[in-house]
């Protein structure tokens, strides 16, 4: 599912947006590119601290919306690139991947698992 751009994306430090929506309003949250872990072809673990009105949200309603991108990457045909990725997310507070991610991420509560749907680039 995540092409070569992407991936190449991730080794780059920049910015990740996490947009949820419930009761007909948007949050945002954010993270760093360093913190996404690929875990299966299409999901993304990423540390928890606080995120709270993140999980809310994603308890009533699971749909996520990420963007993130690096200047250091060659897009279409400038330096920078970018991605749109959708899916679905919940909290994982213990489970194989909870350990796992523990041990890289000492400072996390929970870990949020976003199964991924879509991938666009975009920049």
């Amino acid at each position: 599912m995540f092409i070569e751009k992407f991936l190449e994306v991730l080794n780059h430090e920049g910015v990740v947006s996490i947009v949820t929506c419930a009761n007909n309003e948007a949050h945002v949250s954010n993270t760093w590119n360093s913190y996404l872990v690929i875990a299966e072809e299409n999901k993304i673990l990423i540390p928890a601290a606080a995120m709270l009105k993140t999980e809310e949200n994603i308890n009533i309603n699971g749909n996520v919306k990420l963007t993130l991108g690096s200047k250091e990457v060659m897009g279409y045909k400038y330096m920078g690139t970018g991605f749109l990725l959708e899916g679905t997310a919940k909290f994982l507070k213990e489970g194989e991947h909870f350990e796992m991610m523990r041990k890289k991420f000492s400072f996390l509560t929970r870990v949020l698992e976003i199964t991924v749907t879509s991938c666009k680039q975009t920049l």
